[in-house]
């Protein structure tokens, strides 16, 4: 087991560390001069040397990413550069949006488990039927969905029309403002899992201890809950899990949908000013949070499992 968690480790810090290194790299092919993208091009040289000085941007390339890999080390992932009077740390503006993407991916998810398991155990006890049907429609139309079109979507209809729901950057609704963000990000993740409920317990159904249950006279209701779904929701569980890690991702175009404050918005404006070391950092904490659920995941399924161990 200790040989199997170094070794998980070491892929995963090489992992976060190829991420990081590629991130470096495409930003500084990206082109046009950042500091005349902050400044303009109408700015004083005095600023704009003040400026790429700052940003490390007269030195060489490696020097830059030796100074990036010791602002990772020292944890505070770089200072910006906007208010030279009152410099602030990548990692504090890190550290003020990430509970509000922490918050919004927990309500995706929600969202999604409670969607996805009626629909899944509905469908995989009446096989073929309309329900089944009608379970795999919404599931396919799920996946399907852009949610570029359905957050808009969602915009238009309950905001809009209906008024039932808080509009985008509305402080005052509390967790109502969570109702229509988590449903545009938790829908895609709705429709896999409910495939994977339904497909799950179809086969746990076929197994022999479900029909030893089912021949020593259970009910219907005893024999699926109490036998073959809590069977059936262990890789449902752990795909759940993995993609946790991809609502964080995923939450960029929601928090800008929405006018959300967290890491997809901190994110996005840091392209748009060409600001480096908050792209980098933003980055970085998405590509560890995404890595490090991806490691407990394989940690708990080398628990369980231990012939994981040893493949």
């Amino acid at each position: 087991m200790r040989r199997f968690v170094l070794r998980r480790l070491g892929t995963s810090l090489l992992a976060v560390v190829g991420v990081a290194l590629l991130v470096f790299l495409l930003v500084h092919l990206i082109p046009g001069d950042p500091v005349d993208n902050m400044l303009g091009e109408g700015a004083d040289p005095r600023d704009k040397a003040a400026l790429r000085a700052c940003l490390d941007l007269d030195r060489p390339l490696p020097v830059q990413l030796a100074r990036f890999a010791r602002s990772v080390g020292d944890g505070t992932l770089g200072t910006t550069c906007h208010d030279p009077r009152h410099p602030r740390t990548v990692a504090s503006l890190i550290a003020e949006a990430l509970p509000h993407t922490v918050e919004l991916a927990i309500a995706a998810m929600v969202v999604a488990l409670v969607l996805a398991l009626p629909l899944g155990i509905a469908a995989a006890l009446r096989p073929g039927s309309a329900l089944d049907l009608a379970a795999t429609t919404i599931s396919l139309a799920g996946i399907s969905m852009p949610s570029m079109w359905l957050g808009p979507l969602l915009l238009v209809v309950f905001y809009i029309d209906l008024r039932w729901l808080p509009g985008p950057a509305d402080e005052r609704a509390g967790l109502a403002a969570l109702v229509l963000p988590s449903v545009m990000l938790g829908t895609h993740l709705m429709a896999m899992l409910a495939r994977m409920t339904r497909s799950s317990l179809l086969e746990v159904t076929s197994e022999e201890y479900v029909r030893t249950a089912r021949a020593k006279g259970l009910g219907p209701a005893r024999v699926i809950v109490g036998h073959a779904l809590r069977n059936a929701l262990v890789p449902v569980i752990t795909v759940a899990g993995i993609q946790f890690g991809s609502l964080l991702a995923g939450a960029v175009v929601t928090e800008k949908v929405f006018a959300r404050p967290g890491l997809g918005t901190l994110l996005l404006e840091a392209i748009a000013q060409r600001d480096y070391r908050v792209v980098q950092g933003t980055t970085l904490v998405i590509a560890v949070a995404y890595v490090a659920v991806n490691l407990l995941v394989d940690l708990a399924y080398a628990l369980a499992d231990p012939r994981i161990r040893l493949s």
